[in-house]
């Protein structure tokens, strides 16, 4: 039987019998907000740090920036590279001279398939993670009301794997997606799909901006409180579910905007970044103007792209 020294407290006294490292990290599972949220910034440092390795190393061995896409030559210099690495084989890969024929080939095909899941999977974490730091930070939110309580609770680390088991699938999607596309065009895994393809991309991502759907997803991540409050979950496959329900959600609000990486560049981190910060923006804003003003701006830039390459 524990003898708690505070019986405001459920939770106090209870660790009486741990070391001072040992205590430290019980107050740090207590009160999990601020260690989770540090873990969130360090997975999509991580992610980011992967993704401008993999593009130093693409600049590299193509001899130049221009491969990563518009405005990359601006930052080509500061690209941390290592041409001897896993990067660079990843790198090696996506650039195959003969790209189509490798995607088309069944030995091609599975030899670039994990490459470009791998670098899906960092570009969703490093883009969409920073947006769902205020979900995360919500439920840690409702966590520690409910443990204040005596209620049982699940760690907030449970519902970010189940977010990003969402776009770990959604990166195997828009991985085939990338393999298909560039053998139907013949560039390189690394590079812009062009010409009428992109514009179609791009005119897609663009009228999504406006359809109910996006609105209605978009809606649920920006008040994450009420879902997660009315389908509060105590055990851990509840929680994982509901990470999963929220990582859908934002799958939904935003896989149209991630197509916007095929037309710049999989590999143009300055594109991420502002993709990123406008996913950003728009999560945490309000109205539909922010959404609509770029919806029309890449529908326009689709629509100049299918004209220009008609002509």
């Amino acid at each position: 039987m524990f003898s708690p020294r505070d019986t405001d407290d459920p939770l106090a006294g209870r660790f009486d019998h741990l070391d001072v490292s040992g205590r430290a990290t019980a107050l740090l599972a207590r009160r999990p907000v601020w260690p989770v949220l540090v873990m969130v910034a360090i997975t999509a440092a991580f992610s980011w740090w992967f993704l401008l390795t993999m593009a130093g190393s693409v600049a590299t061995l193509s001899g130049s920036a221009r491969t990563l896409g518009p405005g990359m030559e601006l930052i080509s210099n500061l690209l941390p590279v290592d041409t001897g690495s896993f990067f660079a084989r990843i790198a090696d890969l996506c650039l195959s001279a003969d790209a189509g024929a490798l995607a088309a080939s069944n030995g091609g095909g599975l030899a670039l398939f994990p490459a470009l899941s791998a670098m899906w999977f960092a570009m969703a974490a490093a883009m969409m993670l920073p947006t769902a730091a205020p979900m995360i930070r919500t439920y840690c939110e409702i966590a520690d009301t409910a443990s204040a309580r005596g209620a049982p609770v699940v760690h907030p680390l449970v519902l970010t794997a189940g977010y990003l088991a969402v776009w770990t699938f959604a990166a195997l999607a828009f991985a085939g997606l990338h393999l298909t596309l560039s053998a139907i065009v013949g560039s390189g895994g690394a590079e812009p799909i062009q010409g009428v393809i992109a514009g179609a991309i791009l005119i897609v991502a663009g009228l999504y901006q406006f359809s109910a759907l996006k609105e209605a997803c978009l809606t649920k991540c920006r008040n994450p409180f009420t879902t997660l409050f009315a389908r509060w979950q105590t055990r851990a496959a509840g929680v994982f579910r509901l990470g999963m329900e929220q990582g859908l959600w934002c799958l939904g609000c935003c896989w149209a905007l991630m197509l916007i990486m095929l037309a710049v560049g999989s590999m143009n981190v300055i594109w991420m970044a502002a993709l990123t910060l406008f996913t950003f923006l728009e999560k945490t804003g309000s109205g539909r103007m922010t959404s609509r003003v770029a919806g029309a701006i890449v529908t326009l830039w689709g629509t100049a792209l299918i004209i220009g390459s008609a002509a």
